[in-house]
């Protein structure tokens, strides 16, 4: 084993003051297998009238990957997808050649104090399926495979992993998974062709190695790696197949430069279909 890669997570204002810590794409990693995009937000109170509201924005080029831990939001879409979000789920929205979506609070809990918490990611897209037709797929948490393995809780949100394979049906071969380590827990990761580890909410261990909360460590390929906690903490494992380097502007991803060129002029123009029932949107920066 040589010395693990760490990611940093980066402090971004995504609008309107409502900060996200970004771990990929970082300066030393766009990505660990498909995934080239992760945003960890919250916990975050909202008070009674206070709300949080993502405008129409449109994506090209991959997969946005939605998970709470905790709150709702509300998805809607230009392919006529309306989903509320909440803690367990993924929603699993697949740009392909394009799509616009927004991400709202449910009216129902503006007038409540509340809380937010989550992530975002985004999967890179095998170049076949870059100019494909949208879609979008939700699964709910009841759906989700769960076990317990190591003195942990483990959640297969995508791919396959002790045993067990969830429903969602991602584009090329990809592995996220919720665990949940008790205090003295050891457990085994299952294998991927590159992984990486996320500390949600407490100091765990890769190994004999400390690793603090909301930090990114990336495994050496290949290597037996164990996770340890002397305390509950919550870890997010990432990876799969890498999908070879895109280029990314905004929320657009390709291989091909000039094919965000064109997706910059088509959202300038609002050539890209709308989302039924909105009237506003993200103007391009």
């Amino acid at each position: 084993m040589g010395d693990r890669q760490r990611l940093q997570a980066q402090a971004k204002d995504i609008g309107g003051g409502f900060m996200v810590r970004r771990s990929l794409p970082a300066a030393q990693r766009q990505a660990v297998g498909p995934f080239l995009f992760f945003d960890h937000f919250g916990p975050v109170e909202f008070g009674a009238g206070e709300a949080f509201d993502v405008r129409p924005h449109p994506h090209i080029g991959l997969a946005t990957v939605s998970y709470l831990f905790e709150g709702a939001l509300l998805h809607r879409d230009s392919i006529g997808a309306v989903q509320r979000i909440e803690p367990g789920a993924i929603n699993w929205m697949t740009a392909g050649r394009g799509i616009v979506h927004s991400e709202r609070t449910p009216d129902e809990l503006r007038g409540h104090a509340r809380r937010l918490h989550g992530v975002q990611l985004w999967a890179a897209l095998p170049e076949s399926d870059e100019a494909a037709a949208p879609r979008f797929e939700h699964t709910p948490a009841a759906a989700m495979p769960r076990i317990e393995a190591g003195g942990a809780g483990v959640t297969v949100l995508v791919g396959t992993a002790f045993g067990a394979t969830s429903p969602v049906a991602a584009s090329s071969p990809t592995l996220l998974l919720d665990i949940e380590l008790r205090a003295g827990a050891a457990l085994a990761l299952p294998p991927a062709a590159e992984r990486a580890v996320y500390g949600v909410d407490a100091p765990f261990r890769v190994g004999d190695e400390a690793v603090p909360p909301r930090q990114m460590v990336v495994l050496d390929a290949g290597e037996a790696a164990t996770l340890a906690a002397d305390a509950p903490a919550r870890v997010l494992l990432i990876g799969g197949e890498p999908l070879g380097h895109r280029f990314m502007w905004w929320n657009f991803v390709a291989r091909d430069r000039a094919r965000i060129e064109q997706a910059k002029d088509d959202w300038r123009a609002q050539r890209f279909a709308p989302v039924p029932g909105e009237t506003d949107f993200i103007p391009l920066p």
